[in-house]
């Protein structure tokens, strides 16, 4: 098992990571643009969010009271700080698969089903994940929802909530981040009865949002007494193997944590408890990012950066900051190339990358001594792997990887022009791939595929991908 030091030192590089390519700054400025005019499908549309729902078959299947609340939620709405706060898995950030999400529940008056009306996001299995798209629908115990009906877990998740968490979502209540995320707390453990021989073995505690818990505890309890008279006792998983009990009894004194299977717990009693929501559970990783110096507020979620502006200050001295990414290169700027003794440029010219210093003559007779076997000039040999496999692969792959599909192109324009034709290599098999994926996607979406058919549309290396995100060793340190 790692260090602590480590583990918080790869979870920090982990959340740089997605802050630089997982929500676009584009995607951030057009939705916000339309949200702020009311157009709240046009801000889905621009944060890659497919709406399965329209107030008009709302208020046919659930009625006009339930329908003004749903709309009223919508018009809230602020997609791209969804995303923004979405669960996310290792190694490379994506969105957690398969997941269905609560944003808001209606107890409808009217509504005929057999218990309260959900407002969920989901998204698709790892198989189908091209384009990082999530859905939005409502769903109810009946289920009748054709796509809900085909995706893996169509019942929304008891971890990984937000109906509970508006300020995650809600525009209108995003500055509650500050208090809810524990920004105003100096301390994380505070007012806690903790076994520390139980704790020592709990990995990654050090990314516990322990100061909160209770708080939170209160907030799940009072929530869940209204519908089920829930006791006094929340369950908080780390993880998929570590489960804590957090008791608490209402009268002010220290909460106490236990371990989920101490002598004395009935079987059964642990898995019937509420869930403490993951969003709760863990420091959210923008406060670990401003506190530790990692990143600036410029370079957060607008909202999220307005509610934690006060909380940034100079980085402590002994501050381990994770290396900052590397500012690309200004698009169609020339690059000098050792070519025979002399430094040449490559550019773009006429919208393809070329050697600007030699004459169109000398380039056609080299690249036909190239296709008898000859070898070629450096230029030419710099601008063929710029084509096949370029310094910016690695940035093309992880933004095609987000979703980031313009934002891929660009970088591929800038280096290369938009009259380039690509040659066979590495940069080529990912465009082709993401476009692959893509149609993948869109037969999951049409219900022309299912789960059992989904790997063999898969790259090669995406099947490893699939497998490997729930069960990474790092899993439980990063969310």
């Amino acid at each position: 098992m790692l260090t602590p030091s480590a583990n918080g030192d790869s979870r920090l590089s982990f959340w740089l990571r997605v802050r630089e390519f997982a929500v676009p700054p584009s995607m951030i400025d057009t939705a916000t643009a339309r949200r702020r005019v009311g157009d709240w499908a046009g801000a889905c549309a621009a944060a890659g969010i497919d709406v399965d729902l329209s107030p008009r078959s709302v208020a046919r299947g659930h009625g006009r009271a339930l329908m003004e609340q749903v709309r009223s939620d919508l018009r809230q709405l602020a997609p791209d700080l969804l995303r923004w706060h979405m669960p996310r898995i290792a190694p490379d950030g994506l969105l957690r698969p398969g997941l269905t999400i609560t944003l808001a529940r209606y107890d409808a008056q009217g509504h005929d089903g057999p218990g309260p009306v959900h407002l969920v996001v989901r998204t698709p299995p790892a198989w189908a994940d091209a384009g990082q798209r999530i859905s939005l629908a409502l769903w109810d115990e009946t289920g009748s929802e054709d796509r809900a009906r085909r995706h893996p877990h169509p019942r929304p998740s008891r971890r990984f909530r937000l109906d509970l968490h508006r300020h995650l979502w809600d525009a209108s209540r995003a500055g509650e981040f500050r208090i809810r995320s524990g920004a105003d707390r100096p301390s994380d453990a505070n007012g806690f009865v903790l076994d520390e021989e139980l704790l020592q073995h709990v990995p990654h505690r050090h990314g516990c949002a322990l100061g909160r818990w209770a708080a939170e505890a209160g907030i799940v309890l009072r929530a869940e007494r209204r519908r089920h008279g829930s006791t006094g006792s929340v369950l908080v998983r780390l993880g998929g193997r570590h489960r804590l009990v957090l008791d608490t009894t209402g009268t002010g004194e220290a909460p106490v944590v236990r371990r989920a299977d101490s002598p004395g717990s009935p079987r059964g009693h642990v898995s019937a408890l509420p869930v403490l929501p993951d969003a709760a559970t863990w420091v959210p990783p923008d406060l670990e990012l401003l506190r530790t110096g990692s990143i600036t507020a410029e370079r957060l979620h607008p909202l999220v950066a307005a509610a934690l502006a006060a909380d940034q200050g100079p980085p402590p001295p002994d501050a381990s900051r994770p290396r900052e990414p590397a500012a690309p290169e200004e698009p169609g700027q020339p690059r000098l190339v050792e070519c025979r003794g002399a430094r040449h440029r490559i550019g773009l010219l006429d919208g393809v990358l070329a050697a600007l210093d030699h004459d169109p003559d000398e380039v056609r007779r080299e690249e036909l001594l190239v296709a008898l076997t000859g070898t070629p000039l450096p230029c030419l040999r710099a601008i063929d792997e710029a084509h096949r496999r370029p310094d910016c692969l690695t940035g093309v792959r992880e933004r095609l990887d987000h979703g980031d599909i313009a934002g891929a192109l660009a970088v591929v324009e800038g280096l290369l022009g938009p009259g380039a034709h690509l040659r066979d290599g590495p940069l080529r098999d990912e465009l082709e791939a993401a476009a692959q994926r893509r149609i993948t996607y869109g037969l999951f979406r049409a219900g022309l595929i299912g789960a059992a058919h989904g790997p063999a549309y898969l790259r090669p290396g995406d099947v490893r991908r699939s497998q490997d995100h729930l069960a990474h060793p790092r899993h439980a340190s990063l969310r």
